[in-house]
C-alpha cells in the first residue's frame, strides 16, 4: 500500500486510494486536460475537487503541492523509479502521463517534438489569449467602457484560430491521423471559447470549419465526455 501521508495536501484531501494517481483539479479548460488524458489512458486515479469558491487553491495544503496556486496538480504514487512524484502545470502533467503510458505522444523523435511544439503553442498562446478574451467578454472586464482591450484579444484569438484552421486542413487531428496530447490540450480551450465564454460570434467561429470539425470529433470521444465532468462539482 502506498503511503502519501508525508504530502501535506493529503491532510485536506485524504487519499482513500493512495495506490492511485491523486488528481487535484476543477473542470476548467486546464483542469479537464488531465482528467481527459487519465480517462483516455485508463490509468487508475482519484480526483479531488479544488474549489475556487472557497479559495482552496490558496490553502497551505494546496500551496505545498503547487506554490503557483493553480490547478491541476497530481501526485503519482508510482513515479520514476517507483517513488512518488508530485507535478503541477497541465502541460507538464500531460507530457509525463503520455510518457508513462507510452500513449498519445509519438515514438518517432521528429513527430514527438512536433507534438510538444503544439502543446507549447497551446500553453503559451491559445490558452492565455482565450482566457483574456473570456475576462473581457464574459466576466468583470465586460463592463469596461473602453473596448480596446477586448478587441485586442478578439483579434489575437482569431489569429490563433486561423493558425489552427490551417494546421487542421488536410489533417484529422493536429498531428494528422494520430490523436495526441496536443489535441487534448487545445480543444478544451476551443470548446470553452465558443461555449462557456459565448464568444463564437465575436471571433467569427463559422469562418473556421476545420476547427469546428475537429472540435466536434473531440467532444464525441467517450473519454472526453467523461473527463469534462471530472472532478464533479459539489
Amino acid at each position: 500500500m502506498s503511503d502519501l501521508s508525508h504530502f501535506p495536501i493529503t491532510r485536506k484531501w485524504p487519499a482513500h486510494h493512495p495506490e492511485r494517481i491523486q488528481l487535484y483539479s476543477l473542470p476548467t479548460p486546464n483542469g479537464v486536460k488531465v482528467s481527459i488524458l487519465l480517462e483516455e489512458t485508463g490509468l487508475p486515479y482519484e480526483p479531488h475537487l479544488v474549489s475556487f469558491e472557497t479559495n482552496d487553491q490558496l490553502s497551505p495544503e494546496f500551496l505545498s503541492l503547487n506554490p503557483n496556486n493553480k490547478i491541476p496538480a497530481i501526485i503519482d504514487p508510482d513515479g520514476p523509479g517507483g517513488a512518488p512524484l508530485a507535478l503541477f502545470e497541465s502541460g507538464a502533467i500531460l507530457w509525463y502521463l503520455a510518457e508513462k503510458t507510452g500513449r498519445f505522444l509519438p515514438l518517432d523523435a521528429s513527430a514527438r517534438y512536433e507534438t510538444l511544439q503544439w502543446l507549447m503553442w497551446q500553453m503559451g498562446g491559445l490558452g492565455p489569449m482565450f482566457g483574456q478574451l473570456g475576462f473581457f467578454h464574459k466576466f468583470a472586464g465586460k463592463d469596461y467602457e473602453d473596448k480596446r482591450p477586448r478587441d485586442r484579444y478578439v483579434a489575437e484569438s482569431k489569429r490563433l484560430l486561423g493558425v489552427l484552421e490551417q494546421r487542421l486542413t488536410g489533417r484529422r487531428w493536429v498531428m494528422g491521423e494520430e490523436y495526441t496530447i496536443a489535441d487534448i490540450a487545445i480543444f478544451p480551450w476551443v470548446r470553452n471559447l465558443v461555449g462557456f465564454y459565448g464568444a463564437g460570434a465575436l471571433v467569427e467561429f463559422d469562418h473556421f470549419p476545420q476547427v469546428q470539425r475537429a472540435l466536434a470529433a473531440f467532444v464525441e470521444r467517450p473519454a472526453v465526455q467523461r473527463g469534462l465532468a471530472i472532478p464533479a462539482r459539489d
